[in-house]
């Protein structure tokens, strides 16, 4: 579970923290574009360590000497943060291909 400060609504959020997430969702709508639908194919713990990826990309940009935690391996993240991120690429990904779809 989540400490009670990771978990805000979106007004309250930093500005740092709310252009991260606009970057990761960036991020994870290319990659689903430009693999044609095929990033279906990845596993669950694949999407989760592609956003995880993204997340400390982020971190590095936003912060020049980031807490461990901040920029931990997907191998040392708890399993609610791998949840999530895994969560966050798959709910993106149906998105967009049920937009697509719509098309």
């Amino acid at each position: 579970m989540p400490k009670p400060g990771y978990v805000a609504p979106w007004e309250e959020m930093p500005a740092w923290e709310q252009e991260s997430a606009i970057a990761v969702y960036e991020q994870v709508r290319h990659f689903v574009l430009l693999s044609g639908g095929a990033c279906t194919k990845l596993t669950r713990s694949q999407k989760g360590r592609f956003v995880c990826l993204c997340w400390i990309g982020q971190m590095f940009k936003h912060f020049p000497e980031p807490k461990a935690s901040y920029v931990a391996d997907w191998e040392q993240l708890p399993d609610w943060q791998k949840e999530t991120d895994a969560d966050i690429f798959t709910a993106i990904e149906t998105a967009l291909l049920q937009d697509d779809a719509h098309r």
